[in-house]
């Protein structure tokens, strides 16, 4: 079977590869991914998938969906192709040269992702019909992670209710299957309205609105010594009111999101934001009103699909790095300053004993797979909406390096890996590990159940979405 799935990917690559650099020159944001999500069908269509465009009220939001035979079990691949804003960078250049000015960039190397969840779905179509086996593959296109997210509105309308597993990975600088989990999040806009007057002139008559952002901002700084340590507290302004110093300003927006272990855990700490809120309204005289955007369930790996997972990624093993990679890849890392090297090195020790430390960065691109732990209780202080399709079928998503050891995420540099080799090579064994991982599920139907069994553990037998019924994409909003 593993020398089977490895052709059929590696019959896959070309198309995969031009997949992830199109994307990547793309370079779209958020609920933006036009020409992304339209690269990604058209492939998808050609090989004979079937497409559901718009799901879910978002426009860049798809399935592509193969039946052979009875149809049944059924596996999902989640796919993400968003990009970050500020991020622009030339493929596979250790300095840091824009290509646009302040341009977008896949600083998260989402290009990769997408790219690798189709050769890992058309893989895996093809060995259902080879093999004359009965299943149905479902890719699943997921815009704006980065933003407020598209799975939980997807999950939310019902479309994972019928699917078995699912599988998904991401760019990382390890090979593992993550122990940890990553937190959960709830994010809301608060706009403040009040009356405008002269400053200068007449300042008793206004109600500034811009006072009461920054009396939230107070307020919510307090707030933060009475919650639970893991919890987080972030906030930005989306529109102080104006510029003019010597107006009071009468309309003001703040974006606020909070994150903590549990999604119960958000929801709370995010009660407690809101009446402060309305304590900064109450105190300023102004109104106050609130726009939830986003809502992230927490993601836990199902552990008894995690086993399944783990089992392939050290059957395929690592990806194999040529010495030209490795070259480029110490280039990269001494593109770093000191500090963060120090911080690259206590992260690193999580994975490699002290004595192993400066012999893995010396060659600095990972080619061990890391154990899995399913009995790992911690989180990652991150955040998915990978999570509420965790909270819907039983799920797993993984990590392949496609970047040096210790590189940052969200940065110039993993823009550059996105495009380059070294991060084409993480993608495609990524692709035959998804492959492999779904074949070998698809046919114990007993492994199936005891997932599924996993999940009404931890869900209760059902899916609640962390999102109020009435909020819908923010689609330009957020």
């Amino acid at each position: 079977m593993i020398q089977t799935i490895k052709e059929l990917v590696a019959a896959k690559a070309d198309t995969t590869v031009k997949l992830a650099r199109d994307i990547w020159g793309y370079a779209e944001l958020s609920y933006e991914e036009t020409r992304s999500a339209a690269a990604l069908i058209n492939a998808l269509k050609q090989e004979g998938f079937t497409i559901e465009e718009g799901i879910a009220g978002i426009p860049t939001a798809f399935t592509a969906t193969f039946k052979s035979g009875s149809g049944k079990p059924v596996v999902g691949f989640l796919a993400e192709y968003d990009a970050l804003a500020g991020l622009s960078q030339k493929a596979a250049c250790p300095v840091q040269e824009p290509i646009q000015e302040g341009g977008a960039g896949h600083g998260c190397g989402h290009n990769l992702l997408g790219a690798g969840c189709f050769a890992a779905a058309a893989a895996l179509k093809d060995y259902l019909v080879c093999e004359k086996k009965d299943g149905t593959v479902i890719f699943f296109g997921c815009p704006a992670e980065e933003g407020a997210g598209a799975k939980q509105f997807i999950a939310r309308a019902g479309y994972f209710d019928n699917v078995d597993f699912a599988y998904t990975w991401h760019p990382e600088t390890v090979n593992e299957v993550g122990s940890l989990g990553s937190v959960a999040i709830m994010g809301a806009n608060f706009t403040f309205d009040g009356v405008a007057a002269h400053a200068g002139g007449e300042p008793h008559l206004g109600r500034s609105a811009l006072d009461a952002c920054e009396l939230m901002n107070v307020g919510c700084n307090y707030l933060r010594e009475h919650m639970i340590d893991a919890a987080r507290i972030h906030y930005a302004y989306s529109d102080p009111g104006g510029t003019a110093p010597n107006v009071v300003q009468s309309h003001a927006v703040i974006k606020y999101e909070v994150r903590a272990p549990k999604v119960s855990q958000v929801q709370e700490l995010f009660t407690r934001v809101v009446d402060v809120a309305k304590g900064a309204a109450l105190m300023t005289g102004t109104k106050m009103q609130y726009e939830i955007t986003m809502a992230f369930s927490d993601y836990v790996p199902n552990r008894t699909l995690g086993a399944v997972v783990d089992q392939c990624l050290r059957d395929l093993g690592a990806p194999e790095w040529s010495d030209e990679d490795y070259a480029l890849a110490s280039a990269f890392l001494r593109t770093y300053p000191r500090a963060t090297m120090v911080g690259i090195r206590e992260k690193l020790t999580a994975y490699f004993k002290p004595e192993e430390l400066d012999a893995a960065l010396a060659r600095p691109l990972d080619s061990i797979i890391h154990p899995f732990n399913p009995y790992e209780t911690g989180y990652n202080s991150g955040s998915t909406d990978v999570g509420d399709v965790g909270y819907a079928t039983p799920t797993v998503m993984f990590h392949i390096a496609t970047a040096c050891l210790g590189n940052v995420g969200h940065s110039w540099q993993n823009t550059a890996f996105s495009c380059s080799d070294i991060g084409m090579k993480g993608m495609l064994r990524a692709a035959e590990v998804m492959t492999l991982a779904a074949a070998r599920t698809m046919d114990q139907p007993e492994l199936i159940r005891k997932a599924q069994d996993e999940l009404k553990q931890k869900n209760g037998g059902s899916y609640h979405c962390p999102l109020p019924d009435y909020v819908t994409p923010p689609i330009g909003r957020y």
